[in-house]
Parts: structure tokens; C-alpha cells; sequence
């Protein structure tokens, strides 16, 4: 029965951990979407922020793997410069 009861508790806390987290990516998120409003306001392009931000998350050897891929493509396709 004890076993039941710290499963029980374990589980519970687990969950409620769980919903703590989700409230906090919520706000989160919603802080994120205001600084792109707050960038969008200013003039920024916010697609070109974004993408931005997805580089600067690749480490050096990702960045360059995923230039030469988008070169060979573009060059296949007659686009490259």
C-alpha cells in the first residue's frame, strides 16, 4: 500500500510540475510575441528576425553545411549567383 501511495504522489507531483512548466512556456511565448510586435513596430521584418534567430541557435559546422546544401540547390535550379 505504501508503494501505491508514493506512486501516487510521485505521479502527482510529476504532473503538476509539468503544468507549472506549461504555464510559464505560455508566457513565454506571449513575451516573444510582443518583442516581434515591438519589432514589427520599428520596421523590422520579423520572418528575417526569426530566421536570424534559427542561425544563430547552429553551431558553426551546421551553418556551413546548410549553406553549401542551399548553394547546391540554388545552382542546380539556375538561381545561384
Amino acid at each position: 500500500m505504501a508503494k501505491a501511495n508514493f506512486a501516487k504522489d510521485q505521479l502527482k507531483s510529476i504532473v503538476e510540475r509539468i503544468e507549472r512548466l506549461e504555464e510559464e512556456k505560455a508566457a513565454l511565448s506571449g513575451d516573444i510575441k510582443e518583442v516581434y510586435a515591438e519589432a514589427k513596430g520599428n520596421g523590422f521584418d520579423t520572418k528575417i528576425i526569426r530566421k536570424v534567430v534559427s542561425i544563430r541557435k547552429m553551431d558553426s559546422a551546421e551553418r556551413e553545411e546548410i549553406d553549401a546544401l542551399l548553394d547546391l540547390y540554388l545552382s542546380a535550379l539556375g538561381m545561384a549567383n
